[in-house]
């Protein structure tokens, strides 16, 4: 079998079958198929896309890549969570606890942020000492004993993807839907769970901007799991502002404590209740997902959820006693506000540009080296569909950094400010299953 004969087949239209998949994917891991083969295969893709029998076998061949983690020690149905990432998603830190409340395990590996968009690791070691490197037989326990637990990428998992993903960056091929597919669906599959559950979100502060792109990458890695043996359902979520009112690390953490301890924050808790909703029933936990989010609900409004969390943070070593005093999260030394120049309604917020504000505080990395200020982030005041007067403060910045001109900048282009009310966007598009 020779290399260039697969990018001929793929670029005049054909369909690699699963030993031309294997062939490509364990010489490209163990380097015997250079960068640039592998990078006129990835253009091939990206022109004539996969089927999904390709799609499928690729995703599979980069799990067998490397480690996979055995979760087969945890009881019950483990279902996992995955967001295609945004501004403000602090969704798996409500969705997690609420889920391990009804007793379905969560075992979850997340990443740390790099860009605007936050990582769930880097907001959880706002908890002075929270540990985010347990042992497999620590994370299994823990798992059994509270029924959740959350930490970093551990292992070899998919080398194959990473490699792929790296030559992707920098080839014009990110944009590939079958490979980002396999990309996300193979490190799911790597983690362990019996059932995926994934948050796609559409919007300026998306990756996939057009609700149409949300669609085809949903469909994708639902079709995905189908062929190799997951129950997925992929809810495709808003993210054409920012969730919630706050951004940043230890911001983010506060507000996700609010929405568990009972604070009415309409698009942070309905789609969390989604996301747990649809995990719940893939956890054979409840036959319908009406009477999941029901109930759910109810376990945040009655504290379950919340005593989950605190549990979670205090086995992991974090300093629990924040979950009821928020006011003992990081603090940063200076805030400035942004305020309105002219009355009217907030028409739009470009959601990329409040992430880049954050960054530029210290909320996130813009290389893997950078280090993250916890305490830096931002607070808004008035979002989509607000009125406001010239003079009104609209977002309130904080940082150890003096100087936030740049933050305040972002903000300026970010925020349209208009004559008339917008209507409002659903905050869930669509549930593909």
């Amino acid at each position: 079998m020779r290399m260039v004969d697969l990018i001929l087949k793929k670029r005049n239209g054909g369909e690699l079958n699963e030993e031309e998949i294997r062939f490509v994917v364990e010489g490209f891991t163990n380097e015997t198929i250079p960068d640039y083969q592998m990078s006129a295969l990835s253009m091939a893709i990206y022109f004539n896309g996969m089927t999904e029998n390709e799609t499928a076998a690729l995703t599979m061949e980069m799990v067998k890549s490397g480690d996979t983690i055995d979760l087969s020690n945890i009881e019950g149905k483990k279902v996992d969570k995955h967001s295609t990432g945004g501004v403000g998603d602090k969704i798996s830190l409500i969705v997690a606890p609420l889920v391990a409340s009804i007793g379905i395990p969560v075992a979850k590996m997340s990443g740390r942020g790099l860009g605007h968009t936050g990582g769930t690791i880097d907001k959880l070691e706002s908890f002075p000492g929270f540990n985010v490197e347990l042992t497999e037989e620590q994370f299994t326990k823990q798992v059994n004993d509270i029924k959740m637990s959350i930490i970093g990428q551990t292992g070899n998992l998919t080398p194959a993807d990473k490699r792929l993903y790296a030559l992707r960056d920098v080839t014009a091929t990110v944009e590939s839907i079958p490979l980002i597919a396999s990309s996300i669906m193979s490190k799911k599959i790597a983690a362990g769970a019996d059932s995926i559950v994934l948050d796609v979100k559409t919007g300026s502060g998306a990756f996939m901007k057009s609700f149409d792109d949300a669609k085809a990458l949903a469909e994708e890695m639902v079709a995905i799991g189908k062929n190799v043996g997951r129950k997925t359902v992929a809810v495709i979520t808003d993210m054409d502002q920012p969730l919630g009112f706050e951004i940043g690390n230890a911001n983010e953490v506060k507000e996700a404590i609010e929405v568990l301890s009972g604070k009415e924050v309409e698009d942070l808790k309905t789609i969390a209740l989604t996301i747990a909703g649809h995990m719940a029933v893939l956890g054979e936990f409840y036959p319908t997902f009406e009477e999941a989010y029901a109930d759910l609900e109810k376990r945040i409004a009655d504290g379950h959820a919340l005593e989950v969390f605190r549990k979670f943070v205090e086995a992991q070593g974090g300093d629990s006693s924040l979950v009821d005093d928020v006011s003992k999260l990081p603090q940063a030394s200076f805030e400035t506000t942004f305020v309105a120049k002219e009355a009217g309604y907030v028409e739009s917020i470009i959601a990329d540009e409040v992430g880049v504000a954050a960054m530029l505080l210290g909320a996130g990395r813009a290389t893997k080296e950078d280090k993250i200020d916890f305490a830096a982030g931002i607070t808004l005041e008035k979002k989509v569909g607000d009125r406001v007067e010239a003079g009104d403060v609209i977002a309130v910045l904080r940082s150890n950094i003096e100087d936030m001109s740049s933050a305040v900048e972002r903000l300026d282009h970010a925020y349209t400010i208009g004559a008339t009310k917008p209507e409002a966007r659903p905050l869930v598009h669509a549930v593909i299953q």
